[in-house]
């Protein structure tokens, strides 16, 4: 098995509903995305996968739903009706789970890399999101 990881960067906002503390209220953070993609056999030139087509794929997601907008739990009605009218394209991005690191990391392994990777041969094993530069949180398959 041979493995690749790539790291990929955005801004967004959010806030943890229910949380004790300061991360109820609404934040923002530059988050850090590594996503490791694995792959039985190398490709003829070699690689499990170019580099810049998980950019492509993955990046050109983030970079389209998540970079510099709010990320909420599709629940957290109170917020939505309060925030849409600020975010990028006139609503914030709905997780179907409240957006913690974790939940963050879990919706990128289970739903948004089997829809951008879908036909290349190639499995993402591991997401690890880091929210700040001391905090990270992982999803594996």
């Amino acid at each position: 098995m041979y493995t690749v990881v790539c790291r990929l960067c955005f801004a967004a906002a959010h806030r943890v509903a229910g949380h004790e503390g300061q991360c109820r209220f609404l934040h923002g953070h530059n988050y850090l995305l590594f996503v490791y993609v694995e792959a039985e056999a190398l490709d003829p030139v070699g690689r499990v996968i170019d580099f810049s087509d998980i950019k492509t794929r993955l990046g050109g997601w983030i970079d389209s739903n998540w970079d510099h907008t709010t990320i909420i739990w599709e629940k957290d009605i109170e917020l939505l009706d309060a925030i849409a009218p600020f975010c990028r394209g006139g609503k914030p991005f709905l997780l179907p789970y409240n957006p913690t690191a974790e939940n963050l990391a879990r919706y990128v392994l289970e739903v948004v890399c089997p829809q951008q990777f879908e036909g290349t041969g190639i499995t993402v094993t591991r997401v690890r999101i880091w929210e700040t530069e001391n905090c990270s949180a992982e999803n594996k398959l």
